[in-house]
């Protein structure tokens, strides 16, 4: 019986979660902001990690409660520590840009962060991990096309032009100028502008 009356007092504190947070989201996209930072704060502070996600970003972007980028990243990374993806990405992101730069240890679990994110089909962290393997200090091309290539598969317009931009200079891949003209014509029929001024080039 103890063990029963837990368990209903588990999924009971879960429902209440799932319902703030709802209620929220609702109340966010009706411009009640206040309203909407409050219940996701009540459900984040029961555990629930989509609320939580959801906190990081009423902070960032005050909304509903005072901008503060550290305690954002704070409800972000309590939320990446329950497998959030999404989390896991604004967290990295935080870490790599307001990090002091010499920590080598913030920076790798950054990478690491991202790259979960990106393999739980993120398309943001597929396109900034590209972008990071390649401009990094000793650049692993072939890691960042790996990446720049999931991130395209996801409709980014923007790293299918950086795809073109790989296969016209031989970056991680034989310089292939016909497959790089493909790219920037897809990326170009998606809108980016960069891949217009390639093809007219």
């Amino acid at each position: 019986l103890e063990e029963a009356a837990f368990q209903l007092q588990q999924i009971f504190r879960i429902d209440i979660s799932i319902a703030l947070n709802i209620l929220g989201i609702e109340s966010m996209r009706a411009g009640h902001y206040g309203i909407a930072y409050t219940c996701f704060k009540l459900a984040a502070d029961r555990g629930y990690s989509k609320a939580q996600f959801n906190v990081g970003l009423c902070y960032e972007h005050g909304r509903g409660t005072e901008k503060d980028l550290e305690k954002a990243a704070f409800y972000y990374y309590r939320a990446a520590s329950s497998c959030h993806p999404m989390a896991r990405y604004r967290y990295a992101r935080y870490l790599l840009r307001h990090g002091p730069e010499s920590e080598w240890d913030r920076h790798q679990k950054a990478v690491t962060l991202l790259e979960q994110a990106a393999m739980a089909g993120i398309t943001e962290a597929q396109a900034y991990l590209g972008v990071f393997y390649m401009r990094g200090l000793q650049p692993k091309e072939k890691r960042g096309l790996k990446y720049l290539l999931l991130a395209a598969k996801n409709g980014d317009a923007q790293s299918r032009y950086h795809v073109g931009v790989c296969y016209e200079k031989g970056l991680g891949v034989q310089q292939n100028l016909a497959e790089a003209m493909k790219h920037y014509r897809q990326s170009a029929a998606a809108g980016n502008r960069n891949a217009r001024e390639r093809l007219r080039v």
